[in-house]
């Protein structure tokens, strides 16, 4: 329960820190380290596939997605300031950091198991590796195809809207004319344009 109590702690101090920070830098490395946390916490509860799982979709995809995002919308708003170098102070802290945090999960690992009641439709704990156990590639394409099969179509359904809404929010860049005429018109002046800058 110790284990679980630190892991604990650290998710809701990340949750209300991704929150909570002014930068959305830090709120990215606050999310990371929540991401980490229940990573750890489904190594806990013997859900091996889970826990990859939650490091390479959303630690390795999903956050870096965030950094492009952030980077892309702060870059031509103005020129960064190199500020002093950092790194060097926090370097010893955070060895210190990860050497706790995996100490809690090794700890938390070796000595705890959560029991998963058969009785109620739950899956029994097994051994990592062990096919129709808590946590295995098999439990969780059961529970994800049968039981949660309306809420996984409707995420899909809402991300699909979303890329078309992207899609018409970005949109043709072209101008808009009311006529082919004037259509065609536009279209022969944007080539003569891009002539004449390319003869410079």
């Amino acid at each position: 329960m110790l284990a679980f109590g630190i892991l604990a702690v650290i998710l809701l101090a990340s949750a209300i820190w991704t929150v909570s920070a002014k930068k959305p830098v830090y709120s990215v490395v606050a999310l990371l380290l929540h991401f980490a946390a229940l990573a750890a916490t489904y190594l806990m509860l013997n859900a091996e596939f889970l826990a990859v799982i939650q490091l390479i979709v959303y630690s390795g995809a999903i956050l870096i997605l965030f950094l492009f995002v952030i980077a892309l919308l702060s870059s031509g708003v103005a020129p960064f300031s190199v500020g002093p170098n950092k790194m060097p102070k926090l370097a010893i802290p955070a060895v210190v950091l990860v050497l706790v945090a995996l100490g809690a999960v090794t700890v938390g690992v070796a000595h705890l198991v959560v029991p998963v009641a058969t009785s109620t439709g739950g899956s029994p704990v097994g051994p990592a590796g062990t096919a129709d156990v808590f946590g295995s590639v098999g439990d969780f394409g059961k529970a994800l195809f049968t039981t949660y099969l309306l809420p996984f179509e409707i995420t899909a359904l809402v991300l699909m809207v979303a890329v078309i809404g992207v899609i018409l929010l970005a949109g043709d860049r072209s101008p808009y004319v009311p006529s082919q005429k004037q259509a065609r018109e536009v279209r022969r002046e944007m080539r003569e344009a891009i002539v004449r800058g390319g003869d410079r």
